[in-house]
């Protein structure tokens, strides 16, 4: 194919895209009011006519470079985008771009990322995500300390593939990176308030300027609050409301020629009653709950934004941080120095059983992470072939977790509607506690589902990580550009468990006490006459089987058919013994180490074309299981039973998954024709040992999927037809299959398609700025969001009683599409006033985010709901 025709095609691409179901993708930042200007440059001041600029500058590459010529698949989102589309939190990220998913569920502290379908972690704080993201060139290495109202932000990069050559592990699907805009020389800043529905207030502001010659700061602060847009019946208080603020405080030097020294420091508040679930499917359980009282939402009123609940359900989160970077020029060479300390606290207690009956009265989790990391490189800025990057970076983390789960006041009465039901009416609760205790001897009175008993929970994890990267590139003639990079990065983790259960009913043997009860009923018809005691030994009734094999099958066949239903009572056995860790057989430890690369050529066909062909490398190390849910491998069994260390009723599943390796064949062009842009990419990604993580209704399953594929095509691009008009469009169509995953969490799911990718994302955002006379702007914008339909979840665990089908089966019905169209209307005056009026989510689209099995409530299915149509108006004065 000639270079023309090359260029025709992407050329009608690019004008075909305006008529696609998408909207804005991250290249609206070509229209010259939203181009972000270069480090090196004072910023202008923010006035109603915007600084003219042709360039993109984008630090993908850990070096300056223009987003024409950085040659991956990155998508840029300007400050200025953010603001005209009113992205109010860090998951509305996903209106602009398709490839990017961002999902908050279980608390204010979870936020999850997913970029071309892989991503993991957040509500499991041993499980460090497949998505870096990165503020300000530090790593953030859980959801909580990401969790932002974009202060400041110059622009966002969401880099799409691995990424581990030269950002190491917590890579392996993309990055996300943050860049706020460093402190100015010249006096200025801002100041915003916006009100909207929900009682919704925004305040945000930001001072910058110098205070010598050689030295600038900035202060940035804000507050965001809003009532909750979930009412819950049961407590009578709304829910998923906002309240948050946050401040942030930069210093920025040049004290000598050649050195440059950045100071950040911030620190954030959350207070917040999330996350509000409803529920999808009833069964047996939802009618005992309500013959207690009480209730639970149907399934019909998923999206009435009505929940029900018992208490409120807390979330505290303290995220705060010291960041400083030096860069000094020597000659050709560039040293840099990124040092980081961050510590992060959340505190959450969720009414873990989402009714508004005390089944469960806590459910509680404190997590301090302490986080700190060091970088130091050195890159080159020659003008002949040959430049290269090389570096080292260290990361140490401390985590410690104490939580809670106990039974409330219901629970009692909720357990005896259910032993009432399993044995057929046959048993009450307190008639069970009283057979057990003959059959064992103890006295059971009052004691099982008792008020305060449960599980305390302490988990520890140490993690340490170093990696040493390089990268070349190599210039071959004018227009070709040959890149290699090699990362080294060895990981070693350290966990340990302190997991005390008081439930009485979950730590009794069923099994043997069936077999007592079993021997009771033979001993009754041969105990009095043969052994003269109520109940029979093994023994006894093995010699009673021997002696009189016929009378025994028939006594035999009543007793275990009488018993039979006392082995249904498992199923009630919530929190049963947990083996701690380290022990006898398991040490606690990880370590995991790995060589990840890149190979690239890049291939300037034109100053306006240019083509990328690569092959990349990512890895992601082990993740450790803290949650109750953690269990010894069945490989380890004969072990633990040989070492004698089992608890009763000992199960098997994982502590933690293997390491991550993803790999990536991608080519891709670059167009830029000042009145247009494209930017395609055609990949097929895969990861080995993708870490799944699913939610089981009390605790999770971490295992490693053999492997899983992605092929896929992305499209980016934008077209200004006249002065002031700006069209944007992009699409993301994803293939994805577990090539194998025979360890489930729900069974064998090779060749199956993973849960949660839609084939066909799509965004598209028209923007027309109307010059008024005195220089005045008035902006009017508007957006759209498309995704395709596509299974949230693979299975329901719980279900796996009936077999693989039934567990897949009844995850089946859950589906999410999303069509979502957001606006705004701002008049931009020349004396540095904005007036917005604005709304997202304009028509109301309400979709599910993801689906469980229900805690406690056995074959029941909850879920997480999206927010509803959200409006309001922006007041912003810049100076």
């Amino acid at each position: 194919m000639t270079p023309v025709t090359i260029a025709s095609r992407a050329l009608l691409l690019a004008g075909a895209a305006i008529s696609l179901p998408a909207l804005a993708f991250a290249q609206e930042a070509a229209q010259p009011e939203e181009m972000a200007q270069p480090a090196t440059e004072e910023a202008a001041p923010a006035t109603g006519a915007a600084p003219e600029s042709d360039q993109i500058i984008v630090t993908a590459t850990k070096r300056e470079q223009t987003l024409q010529d950085v040659p991956i698949a990155v998508s840029v989102t300007s400050g200025q985008t953010i603001e005209r589309a009113q992205i109010r939190d860090i998951k509305d990220l996903s209106s602009l771009v398709p490839s990017l998913r961002v999902n908050q569920l279980q608390s204010s502290a979870n936020t999850n990322f997913f970029i071309r379908g892989f991503g993991n972690g957040a509500n499991n704080p041993g499980i460090e995500p497949s998505v870096g993201v990165f503020i300000d060139g530090v790593y953030r290495s859980r959801s909580a300390a990401q969790i932002g109202d974009f202060p400041d932000v110059e622009r966002i990069e969401v880099l799409r593939g691995p990424q581990s050559t030269l950002f190491g592990k917590n890579a392996s699907a993309g990055v996300v990176s943050i860049v706020t805009a460093k402190p100015s020389f010249t006096f200025g800043g801002n100041a915003e308030a916006s009100y909207g529905n929900y009682n919704s207030v925004v305040l945000k502001g930001l001072v910058t300027g110098p205070i010598s010659d050689t030295v600038a700061v900035s202060l940035a602060g804000g507050y965001n609050r809003r009532d909750g847009t979930q009412h819950d019946l049961g407590t009578g208080i709304d829910v998923n409301d906002r309240n948050r603020w946050f401040v942030r405080g930069q210093v920025y030097a040049e004290p000598t020629t050649g050195l440059r020294v950045r100071l950040i420091g911030d620190y954030g508040r959350i207070t917040e009653l999330c996350c509000a679930t409803v529920n999808l499917r009833p069964s047996g359980s939802t009618d005992a709950i309500r013959l207690l009282g009480g209730n639970v939402n149907t399934p019909d009123q998923a999206f009435s934004n009505k929940v029900y609940s018992s208490y409120r359900p807390e979330n505290d989160i303290k995220n705060y941080g010291l960041s400083g970077q030096v860069d000094y020029d020597l000659g050709p060479l560039t040293f840099t120095s990124i040092t980081a300390y961050r510590k992060s606290r959340t505190f959450a207690n969720t009414d873990a059983d989402f009714t508004s009956a005390d089944l469960i009265g806590e459910f509680s989790a404190d997590t301090k992470i302490r986080t700190f990391t060091q970088e130091l490189r050195v890159a080159t800025n020659i003008e002949g072939p040959l430049n290269f990057l090389a570096g080292a970076y260290y990361f140490n983390e401390k985590i410690d977790q104490t939580g809670a789960l106990k039974w409330g006041a219901d629970a009692r009465g909720y357990a005896d509607v259910l032993v009432r039901s399993i044995s057929q009416n046959q048993l009450s609760l307190g008639g069970l506690e009283a057979v057990f205790g003959g059959l064992s001897g103890q006295d059971f009175s009052g004691r099982f589902f008792a008020v305060g008993q449960g599980m305390d929970e302490k988990y520890r994890l140490k993690n340490d990580a170093f990696s040493v990267f390089g990268q070349a590139d190599f210039k071959i003639g004018d227009r070709v550009t040959l890149t290699g990079g090699v990362n080294y990065t060895k990981d070693r983790k350290r966990f340990a468990t302190d997991v005390q259960t008081s439930d009485v009913f979950a730590q009794l043997d069923i099994a043997g006490l069936r077999t007592a009860a079993a021997n009771f009923g033979i001993a009754q018809y041969i105990g009095r006459e043969f052994f003269g005691v109520p109940v029979a030994s093994a023994e006894q009734v093995q010699g009673f089987a021997a002696a009189n094999p016929a009378g025994f099958a028939q006594i035999n066949s009543v007793a275990q058919a009488r018993t039979a239903p006392l082995l249904g009572l498992t199923k009630l056995q919530y929190l049963p013994g947990f083996l701690n860790v380290p022990n006898a057989v398991e040490p606690g430890k990880t370590r995991d180490s790995k060589v990840s690369w890149v190979a690239r050529v890049a291939f300037d066909v034109t100053d306006q074309i240019n083509l990328y062909a690569s092959y990349a490398t990512g890895f992601k190390a082990s993740s450790i299981n803290l949650s109750r849910d953690s269990r010894p491998s069945g490989m380890d069994q004969n072990a633990i039973e040989s070492a004698g260390i089992q608890v009763v009723n000992q199960t098997y599943g994982s502590r933690y998954a293997g390491p991550e390796y993803a790999k990536v064949y991608e080519i891709g062009l670059k167009a830029d024709w000042k009145v247009a842009t494209a930017n395609i990419a055609l990949f097929q990604q895969s990861i080995e040992g993708f870490q799944s993580n699913v939610f089981t209704g009390s605790g999770f399953i971490l295992a490693n999927a053999g492997k899983e594929t992605v092929k896929g095509i992305e499209f980016e691009g934008t077209v200004k037809p006249a002065k002031g008009w700006l069209f944007s469009a992009a699409f993301t169509y994803l293939d994805a299959r577990y090539d194998s995953f025979k360890l489930s969490a729900v069974g064998d799911l090779s060749g199956t398609d993973p849960a949660g990718i839609p084939s066909l994302s799509t965004t598209f955002a028209a923007q027309k700025d109307f010059e008024l006379p005195g220089g005045d702007h008035l902006i009017i914008r508007g957006d759209y969001h498309y995704e395709s339909p596509s299974q949230i979840v693979e299975g329901m665990p719980a279900f796996l009683d009936f077999g693989v089908a039934a567990a897949v089966d009844a995850a089946r019905p859950f589906r999410r599409e999303v069509s979502e169209v957001n606006a705004s209307i701002t008049w931009a005056m020349q004396m540095g006033l904005e007036l917005t009026v604005w709304g997202r989510n304009i028509t109301n689209d309400r979709y599910l985010l993801n689906a469980f099995d229900s805690p406690a409530q056995p074959y029941s299915i909850s879920g997480y709901t999206n927010q509803p149509r959200t409006w309001g108006g922006t007041v912003r004065y810049k100076f």
